[in-house]
């Protein structure tokens, strides 16, 4: 049965989910070539598969180290297959590697419960969204999350709140340096243009696709559930779980500050794969488990078929 497959955190889960993202990558890449030669883009395919599979050993670590559900396979489960649902999306490529070093950035959020080096994980955080932010500009948007999470676990501590600024300035001086040298200074310009999509686009739909809207109000649906289920349970899960749906609505505002075809639906796959663990964890029939991930998969792939038609 594929629920007791992925129920457990064997070798053979990450090797088989390994591959079944490889197919589906490269297969929506070859299709998408339409005549153009493939070695031509290889080298920088590999290294867009690279961030993608790295960001599904990441969430599970994060699942592993912060608790955010169970000790199973299912938030990586749920993680290929909306990257299989959303392979339109892929065309993004600066997305990818920023969703790579945001990752990074929730992991050591999260791990800020602890109240253990709040100030290196905050000053960690800070670099790494910047450093997303040299991929994707709106990226940025996150540093309110770590605003958000100093405000909820060491407030009183005046000097927490300078650090943020600290990783910032770090990682842009160091460009700045870079830059300089390259005679290339006109790339913060160029890069951080900050555009809004939603308001210059003559449709509702040039910023949100069914796919997307039907996916997103899903989400916040399965959201509410567990945060239903859960009202009971001690603060820590909670504070968690809100912090990682605050993650889930910054990147719905990304979205709609973007139009569809240069939509970051991508940096949403964490928040939503950790909701809909929780929710699927919730179910106690085994036989009903089956059917939801046979169902997901069902869904994954009609919709990965259609876009490639």
């Amino acid at each position: 049965m594929i629920s007791s497959f992925f129920g457990k955190t064997k070798p053979i889960n990450y090797i088989v989910l390994a591959i079944f993202l490889f197919l589906f990558y490269f297969a929506n890449v070859i299709f998408q070539l339409r005549g153009q030669r493939l070695n031509e883009f290889i080298p920088l395919e590999i290294l867009l598969f690279v961030a993608l599979l790295l960001a599904m050993f990441i969430i599970n670590l994060i699942i592993k180290t912060e608790k955010a559900t169970e000790f199973n396979s299912y938030a990586m489960v749920f993680f290929v297959l909306l990257i299989v649902a959303f392979s339109d999306e892929l065309i993004v490529q600066n997305v990818i590697f920023s969703n790579f070093f945001l990752l990074l950035a929730f992991w050591r959020i999260l791990s800020i419960k602890s109240i253990r080096n709040v100030k290196h994980k905050i000053f960690d955080a800070s670099l790494l969204i910047s450093i997303a932010s040299l991929f994707y500009d709106w990226a940025l948007v996150f540093m309110l999350l770590v605003f958000f999470v100093i405000g909820a676990y060491d407030r009183k501590t005046f000097k927490n709140w300078l650090v943020p600024f600290l990783g910032m300035m770090a990682i842009f001086i160091l460009t700045f340096t870079v830059l300089t040298l390259q005679g290339s200074l006109d790339y913060f310009e160029n890069h951080y243009q900050f555009s809004l999509g939603l308001f210059t686009t003559k449709s509702f739909f040039q910023v949100l696709n069914i796919k997307t809207l039907v996916y997103l109000i899903l989400t916040i649906i399965v959201s509410i559930a567990v945060f239903i289920r859960l009202r009971n349970v001690s603060g820590g899960k909670l504070l968690l779980l809100r912090i990682v749906f605050l993650v889930f609505m910054l990147g719905i505002v990304l979205i709609l500050f973007n139009p569809v075809d240069d939509s970051p639906v991508l940096l949403t796959f964490f928040p939503a794969s950790i909701f809909f663990t929780n929710y699927f964890e919730s179910i106690r029939k085994r036989k009903l488990q089956e059917m939801i991930l046979i169902l997901s998969l069902l869904v994954a792939l009609s919709l990965f078929a259609f876009h490639l038609k």
